[in-house]
Formats: structure tokens, sequence, C-alpha cells
């Protein structure tokens, strides 16, 4: 390729509305361009770091023995009733209808088509299977952000196992967590396995990649000791043992006109946060339900949400929570509560003397003994695990790092192939349902993913295996016979050592050139200059270091294609 013949605007400005390095970088190196919000268009630059992306992770997907498929991005809705995700995709799920009224959707995901076809299955000796296919998915998330990272059009490598039970599932899911790891490995991401919810997915376990940046929505505790990790919405910690006085022989009212908030009950009352049971008030699949925690603590929603199996959760509205308790936000308790159901956290077991509302405006109890006085309906780990609790396996303190979600693998069990009816013949003659795992990467986000954690002041530092080009041959200076002759010799040697090279022939400055290469995020470059020319040398440099050395022209293009082997293996 003659960057003549390139399509590659680069910028010489950050984009305004950038929130992110890589969505920064890949906007002003002339990869990416924003269509509607959400939506980016993938300029020439970018495809051909897609298309490395790709083939790294089709080459795994061979290696585990997955086999390819391409499946329709557009679904009937009866398929999404049937598994009961119609309703739980919720507003996240693109909608419409064909002229003949009937509802369709944007795929978000392919589990409910691959179980489809795997109806076709009849015998446990076609057992096991994996398919993947690389395909467009659609989520209308309500805050695109962060450039490639959250969107709302993208495209996934989903992959499905079928087995014939539990064993078999575990080996395809370590097949795929291990295939994960290494596509991680190649693609330069720093990726954490952690544990994670299984959320709307469904099953009885996930693992997440998580790759740290501060353009991550998603916070991680891992432990640097023994190298637990989980995300928050997972996350446990070991807290500290607290000693409780007697409690009083039944709760005791007390005035808080003034405080409506754990805080202020602290500061005015002298009641400490770790000594308070915050009351929150839920609709849980249209029942309101009471969470306590401790007045310290903060609630993670996926926690509830994980605990209770529910649909539909929501905060209940000032006017439900009146009619049900006699009180507003503020002086809500659970002492004496009837007829509704409360769930506590863990933190709160076996607690005493404790403080909460009174379901009276304006008024506390104090000496709450938490099992005595309250009807716990059902206890569960609700809390949000902080920075410096102890690692639940090893004690140590716990890191909480911001993160960005590459990678989610998962247990489904037997969701889908019961709600959709498959089974096949088991090998005494009866009908077996298959057990499912489901396995997904994002293309465009792994890009960014890469960017993210591979940059510097000026620009991208592309690894070898996925940049868009592995070198560039500058020539500067007179444009005489020479040095054409010694660039367009360069050119290609590389052409020939299968090498992915670039020459820059455009009529620019040298500044302008080596400004764009850097930008750009080029690995290798090789100078061509009237000095170097008459010592027999050119300028080899190292994009990622910023190492230069002076190579003879008869050992520049062995040398280059050198370095980039080593690369490409220690990738």
């Amino acid at each position: 390729m003659r960057w003549s013949q390139m399509y590659a605007p680069t910028l010489r400005d950050d984009p305004a509305d950038a929130d992110a390095v890589s969505h920064r970088l890949l906007v002003r190196a002339g990869f990416a361009r924003q269509l509607m919000a959400g939506h980016y268009s993938l300029l020439p630059l970018a495809v051909r770091v897609r298309a490395k992306v790709v083939e790294i992770v089709r080459e795994e997907m061979a290696r585990i023995g997955s086999q390819e498929w391409i499946l329709p991005a557009m679904h009937p809705a009866e398929i999404w009733q049937k598994s009961g995700r119609w309703e739980v995709m919720g507003d996240e799920m693109f909608r419409l209808k064909d002229r003949k009224g009937a509802d369709l959707a944007l795929g978000m995901t392919h589990e409910e088509i691959f179980t489809t076809l795997a109806q076709e299955l009849s015998s446990y000796k076609q057992l096991p299977q994996m398919w993947y296919q690389f395909q467009t998915k659609f989520r209308d998330e309500p805050r695109p952000k962060s450039g490639l990272l959250r969107v709302r059009e993208f495209t996934m490598k989903d992959s499905y196992s079928f087995d014939l039970d539990q064993a078999g599932l575990d080996r395809s899911f370590d097949l795929h967590r291990a295939a994960y790891v290494r596509i991680f490995e190649r693609l330069g991401i720093p990726a954490i396995a952690v544990q994670a919810s299984s959320g709307a997915m469904g099953g009885s376990a996930s693992v997440e990649f998580m790759s740290p940046t501060e353009a991550g929505e998603d916070l991680v505790a891992h432990c640097p000791g023994c190298g637990y990790a989980a995300n928050v919405e997972k996350a446990t910690s070991a807290l500290p043992v607290i000693e409780d006085p007697a409690s009083l022989p039944a709760p005791e009212r007390f005035d808080t006109p003034d405080a409506r908030t754990i805080e202020q009950l602290a500061t005015l009352h002298g009641v400490p946060a770790e000594r308070q049971i915050k009351t929150l008030v839920f609709v849980v699949d249209d029942q309101l339900t009471l969470v306590l925690i401790r007045g310290d603590h903060s609630l993670v929603e996926q926690k509830l949400i994980d605990a209770t199996g529910a649909r539909n959760v929501r905060p209940a509205q000032p006017e439900e929570i009146k009619a049900a308790l006699n009180a507003s936000p503020g002086s809500l308790g659970a002492v004496g509560v009837s007829g509704l159901t409360v769930l506590a956290d863990e933190a709160l077991r076996g607690r005493r003397a404790m403080s909460t509302g009174a379901n009276e405006d304006g008024v506390h109890l104090r000496g709450v003994d938490v099992e005595r006085d309250i009807a716990v309906t059902r206890w569960a780990d609700f809390r949000e695990v902080v920075a410096g609790e102890a690692c639940p396996t090893c004690a140590q303190p716990l890191a909480v790092v911001r993160t960005v979600e590459v990678g989610h693998i998962f247990k489904l069990g037997y969701k889908y192939t019961e709600s959709l009816d498959v089974s096949v013949l088991g090998p005494d003659g009866t009908r077996i349902k298959p057990i499912m795992g489901s396995y997904g990467i994002g293309i465009e986000r792994s890009i960014a993913a890469v960017v993210e954690s591979h940059n510097d002041e000026k620009g991208i530092l592309w690894p070898v295996s996925v940049a868009p080009f592995e070198v560039v041959v500058v020539p500067i200076g007179k444009n005489d016979e020479e040095t054409t002759k010694v660039v367009d010799g360069l050119y290609e040697q590389l052409r020939a050592a299968r090498v992915d090279v670039i020459l820059d022939d455009r009529d620019e400055r040298p500044g302008v050139k080596f400004a764009d290469i850097e930008l750009i995020g080029i690995p290798y470059r090789i100078t061509v200059g009237p000095r170097g020319l008459k010592e027999g040398v050119v300028e080899l440099v190292t994009r990622a270091t910023g190492e230069t050395v002076q190579v003879p022209i008869a050992d520049a293009a062995t040398a280059v294609t050198t370095l980039i082997a080593n690369a490409r293996l220690a990738g």
C-alpha cells in the first residue's frame, strides 16, 4: 500500500466530545467517525485492525474445535417470547414490525437462535457441539459513550456450546476460558478474569474478562495477593467482627426531626453509620420489598436481582412508600413490619444495639436487635465491596479498579434448551436436554481496549499483532533516482517477506509524515534520507520505545522482518 492511495484523514486537534483516550485517538488518527450517538463508521485503517482482531479470535476458536456460522441479525419475536426474554430485555432491545404487522427484533445476542438450530440434533453421539459467529449486535444503550467502548451497534464473536451433561459443560467452559486468555494476550489487552453476575443471560456461573481503564464503567475487586477477582456486582469481602453491647429489652424511640439521612443521624445524634440500619424500598416483580443494609454500606442492585431472581426491580415511589409504611424516606425501618418481604444483608446478621427509622416521620428507634426485632424473610449478600476490605480468600486488602468488559463467558445450563424444547436421544434411549454455555467478545470494543492500554502523548502504540501496518518506509529529502531505487527496493523486499508494509510517498515535510505515523501507531519506521544514503544506511525506529538504530541498506529488510517476527512470537 502506498500512502498516497490510502484514505487516512488524521486531525490536528482532539475531538471536542471525546471522553476516553481510545475515543480521542481513534477519531483523531482517522480510524473512526461517528454517524450518530452509539453508531460509528470504521475507516480503512480500522478495518485493517478489525480484520486482524477477527483472525486472532477465529484461530483460537478453531483451536478448541468451534465451528463458524453466520446467523440473521433480525429475529422474530416469537422465539424471544418462548425463552421469556422478550419482556426481560426491556428498552435495550430494538423492536420493529414488518409490513404485515409481525413483531421483530434486532438481535442483542443469539442464544435463542442458535438453540433453535440445535433442535436438529437428534442423538447424544452428536454432542458436544461448539458453534460461533461474528455478527452485528444491536443494543439501545441509554447512554452510549466513550467512542467504541459503549455503542448501540457492534460486532460480537458469540459462541455457544451444547453438551450432554455438567461435566461436558465444564470442559467447554474451561476450553473457552483458556482460549480467551490466549486471545487477549495476543491482542495485547491486559484482562483480568473475574467472577460475575449472569444477569439476564441466566445460568449457574459466569466469568468476565475485564481490562483496567479509567474510561470503564465496571468496578472490579481484585486481590494482589492471591489473585481473587470479582465484579462488584458479585464480589464479597471479609468484614471485621463488631462486638455489640447488649440490646435494650425493647427498641426505644427517640425524636430526630432534623435527621433524614445516615450522615445527619450520625452527626446530630451521635449514631455512627455502622450502627445504623439503612432501609431501602424496592418494587420487586410488583411486590413492595424492604432491603436492609448497614448504614455505612451501599446496595448493589444486581445482587438484589440475583438474590431474588426478579425480572423487574425498581426503587419504590414516595407515594408507594408512604402508603405502605406511613412514613417518608429518612424515617423508615422494618421493626414490627408484617405483610411485606424483608431482605437483609448478611453484615446485619446477629447485630444488636442498632438504630433504624420508626416508620414515623422524625422518629427513630435504638437498641434494635436485628434477628429479634425484625422478621427477616431472607438473608443474602447485598452490599458493595470497597477498597481496603479484606479479601475473602486470603484476608489481604482488596483493590478496586475501574475496568471495561472485553469478554464474558456463561454456564447457561438448561434455560434455553428447556424453553425451546431441544432434546437428544441419550445412551439409554431416553430423551435428554443438552446443557449450554455462551461466550462473547466484542470486536470493536477490543480494538478500543487495545488503544486504552497502548498509547502515549504522540498517539497510538499498536502491538504488531493488530497494527494496521507493521512497518512504514519513509523517504525524506530529494526524490532522486537513488532514493527511489532504495525505497522501492525495501518496499518490495518487505512485501515479498509477507510484511504488512506501507510506503509513505506523500509530498509532505518529514515532520508531518512522522507526526502522522506516530499518531496512527505503526510499530516500525524505516527512514531513507540523503545523509544515510551517503553512508549506506537507513534509520530504523521502534515506535513503542523510540529506539533508533542505523542499519546497512542491504540488511534493513531482514532487520525489521526479524523484529516483527519476534514481536509476533512474543504476542
